[in-house]
């Protein structure tokens, strides 16, 4: 591992006998565990929509509810309302109601840390506590992900942020729309260049160099011309772009063909892990919490199966809270490690996941939100990715950018399924972003482009 003692305590529970967490004997007794805590949540989820419809039916004041309930409690309304009123049937009649109505279903991933909500939402039982059978597609490329959910092979998949705004605008592809329901991962990327490029650690000095990105619409493609243009290089002139696969970065690294990558997670690391590379810059520090993957479906689809739809984003929603929390990242690293999903040694995992790591330069650094996961589709992240789509010219002529991040990153919907499932959402579908420094108004886009110095419009 590059001289780099392995930082991780090997008697923690994924390397002790017994199940994942640690708590229970046996990995069966774990599983069985969830499954009766994730049926009991799913039950209690229901009760809760049931129980808010029929008080909004009865009291369709919102400030008449309120005072009732401030009056009574809730529990003792509730209790009233039910002599009065079938609970038990509705509750019943709501959980049959809401069967999917496709149940098997085929979705896409490319095996990076960005889809762990979606792969860990397999083995973790996260599909089918909500009825639904889900095939996860390995897959190899984002091209083959895009042409795939265009010829309705997958019925919904992992793309990056920019790709279901540039499929919607036609831009590389046929046009087609797509919609945005959650957004995966949060930061996540990193800068990582080979070992004989140590010195040079000032970006003015990377004329000539060659660059890994995974695709044209990507927040990579987008941040690293970002990166390049704050410290004058012209991303077009000045350095080589060349778009490959996530998993082919590493060889063309270690082969020499690239002098680095702007690229996802674990092979940012696991390029360090083979002692070649070092990581330069993290992309939570060019833009703390900026989307990467989403979590995306065909236009109509939530139209047309309401219910599969409703049960999908029960469950990818779920999933990425689940993995927020730092103190489940162990048990997931367990489950998504293994060759059908990432095929990763789970040391590099660790060390992506937990944010504790080698960085290839002799240093063991500690960022706890290396990666993160937040499914809220802020529509003004897709003002910004539009807004740079523009710059370089990927767009060409006049975009309203609020019709079409509106149209696209369902934010709306997100917020009003999130609260069903208990989970906390932003009041507004818009906020400022700061990158590298400079804030983002997504109220003033024209502005915004305008303002840059470099760019190709």
């Amino acid at each position: 591992m590059s001289g780099f003692d392995n930082p991780f305590d090997p008697d923690t529970p994924l390397h002790r006998a017994g199940c994942s967490c640690g708590r229970h004997p046996s990995q069966a007794e774990h599983d069985r565990a969830r499954h009766d805590a994730d049926m009991r949540n799913a039950d209690a989820r229901v009760s809760r929509v049931v129980e808010s419809a029929v008080m909004r039916g009865l009291f369709p004041d919102d400030q008449m509810r309120r005072n009732f309930l401030r009056a009574v409690g809730g529990g003792t309304a509730m209790a009233a309302i039910s002599t009065l009123f079938p609970m038990g049937a509705a509750k019943a009649l709501a959980q049959e109601a809401g069967k999917p109505e496709k149940a098997d279903l085929k979705i896409g991933f490319i095996p990076i840390t960005c889809a762990t909500p979606i792969i860990m939402a397999g083995p973790m039982g996260f599909y089918a506590r909500e009825g639904l059978n889900v095939s996860l597609q390995k897959t190899a490329g984002w091209a083959v992900i895009r042409d795939k959910v265009q010829s309705r092979e997958y019925d919904a998949s992992q793309m990056l942020s920019p790709m279901p705004l540039a499929m919607s605008l036609g831009l590389g592809s046929a046009k087609q729309a797509v919609d945005v329901a959650s957004i995966q991962n949060i930061n996540g990327q990193a800068i990582t260049l080979h070992l004989k490029h140590k010195d040079k650690t000032d970006p003015k000095t990377w004329k000539g160099m060659k660059f890994g990105l995974p695709f044209d619409y990507s927040i990579h493609n987008l941040l690293l011309r970002y990166y390049l243009a704050e410290h004058g290089l012209d991303p077009d002139k000045d350095v080589e772009l060349r778009m490959m696969p996530p998993p082919d970065m590493v060889a063309n690294l270690r082969a020499g063909n690239i002098d680095g990558f702007l690229g996802p997670e674990p092979f940012n690391q696991r390029a360090v892990y083979e002692g070649f590379a070092y990581i330069h810059t993290l992309s939570r520090d060019l833009w703390a919490g900026h989307p990467c993957c989403t979590f995306s479906i065909q236009e109509g689809f939530y139209k047309q199966y309401p219910n599969t739809f409703a049960a999908l984003f029960r469950a990818i929603a779920s999933a990425t809270d689940y993995a927020h929390k730092a103190e489940n990242r162990k048990e997931i690293i367990e489950a998504i490690a293994p060759a059908n999903y990432l095929n990763q040694p789970i040391p590099v995992l660790e060390q992506v996941m937990t944010g504790r790591f080698a960085d290839g330069l002799g240093k063991v650094r500690n960022v706890p939100d290396r990666v993160d996961f937040d499914p809220f589709p802020w529509q003004s992240m897709a003002v910004w990715i539009l807004t740079q789509l523009k710059r370089w010219n990927y767009i060409k002529g006049d975009i309203d950018y609020k019709a079409v991040a509106e149209e696209v990153f369902r934010a709306t919907d997100a917020r009003k399924r999130m609260a069903e499932l208990g989970l906390k959402a932003p009041a507004s579908n818009y906020t400022k972003h700061t990158i590298m420094g400079k804030v983002f108004d997504p109220t003033k886009p024209a502005e915004y482009l305008n303002a840059f110095a470099m760019k190709r419009t």
